[in-house]
């Protein structure tokens, strides 16, 4: 909670995705998640974080993600910037982050609640940028599935090295948050 008001006054620069407004197509919905350091920290690390809870959460963190960001993709079509979407995706980096780097393991349903609204806030930012064009949903979706699909590979891989790895691949998604509120 102490972090809490670095988030109120993180620029509104942070409206992170300058270039990208009103976007459509497939091929500008597949590339838009990895354009912003922002979204490919956050979709890597569900991935990371699934893999390290490990049985159900493979399928359940990421399904939660994906979930709330449709939906809220959805409802950001036509949307202007919103200041708490983007302060969400940043505190989803932190937590996500520090999940890691404090080898904590939250009970599935909440860890699966915290990926539905973290899901939610990137669709927003996502649909908000696009035009409702079903190509570009299908695009950002497909991209961020992919994304959590490799950081389910790279948790895997890093656990094969020890928990200091995890925690340390944890810090550094931290302490990127933590530079991109500043920013």
């Amino acid at each position: 909670m102490r972090l809490l008001p670095l988030f109120l006054l993180a620029p509104t620069a942070l409206m992170a995705h300058p270039g990208h407004e009103h976007v459509d197509g497939f091929a500008s919905g597949l590339a838009h998640p990895l354009l912003g350091l922002d979204h490919l920290l956050a979709m890597l690390a569900v991935g990371v974080v699934a893999a390290r809870l490990g049985a159900r959460a493979r399928w359940a963190v990421p399904g939660s993600f994906l979930a709330g960001m449709l939906v809220f993709g959805l409802i950001g079509v036509g949307g202007g910037e919103s200041a708490l979407a983007e302060h969400l995706i940043i505190a989803s980096i932190l937590v996500l982050g520090a999940l890691l780097a404090l080898a904590l393991r939250p009970p599935l349903v909440i860890m699966a609640a915290f990926a539905a609204v973290f899901g939610a806030a990137h669709g927003y930012a996502h649909g908000a940028e696009g035009t409702g064009d079903g190509g570009y949903l299908i695009g950002f979706m497909l991209t961020t599935a992919a994304l959590h699909g490799a950081g389910l590979a790279l948790g895997a891989w890093i656990a094969t090295h020890g928990r200091w790895m995890v925690r340390g691949a944890g810090g550094a998604v931290a302490l990127a948050g933590i530079a991109l509120a500043l920013w």
